[in-house]
């Protein structure tokens, strides 16, 4: 496995191993080991699958202390563009975002620390995203941004019309009404 570091501190692309052929592919989609080594203080607890049709918009979701979540992100079938955005008071990119695209084809998966705010959107047909999380999701710390925030500027590589958002995300405060 391959760490893909990006312009924010902490947010990187993990790029596993695949070793394809005729027959079709193998890879270590988890390896305890490679966690340990490079994410020391990192414990998953829990794995979650979801599945969302073309255009469907989840996010941005986070949940606050004491019950923030560490996620590694993977698309197992379809496309997803997946968001992160920095919501640590004291970093240097706080308010900041990136964006990568997972695939069924690519296989690069997400590794999101504690303090940010995710969200995807999917790009193909429909898409089957598994993440691990390090901590239990708690409906009373549950919280988000709006997706359409205009303070952060997310392409999310979709016209509006065609993005389908659920009526709780849609109610969802901007970043700078979340302080």
């Amino acid at each position: 496995m391959e760490i893909i570091k990006t312009s924010i501190e902490g947010l990187v692309v993990v790029q596993p191993r695949v070793f394809e052929d005729e027959r079709g592919y193998f890879m270590e989609s988890y390896k305890e080991s490679f966690i340990k080594n490079n994410f020391p203080d990192i414990h998953f607890i829990q794995d979650n699958e979801s599945r969302s049709s073309y255009g469907v918009l989840r996010g941005l979701h986070f949940q606050k202390p004491p019950f923030e979540q560490t996620k590694l992100v993977r698309v197992i079938v379809g496309e997803v563009l997946d968001v992160a955005v920095d919501l640590r008071e004291n970093s240097l990119t706080y308010g900041k975002w990136e964006s990568v695209i997972l695939s069924g084809e690519n296989k690069k998966q997400f590794f999101i620390p504690k303090g940010f705010a995710h969200g995807f959107v999917v790009l193909s047909n429909s898409a089957v995203l598994c993440y691990k999380v390090d901590n239990p999701y708690e409906p009373d710390y549950d919280s988000g941004i709006k997706f359409n925030d205009e303070t952060l500027k997310i392409n999310w590589k979709l016209p509006i019309e065609e993005i389908i958002v659920s009526s709780k995300d849609l109610g969802l405060k901007r970043k700078s009404d979340k302080k």
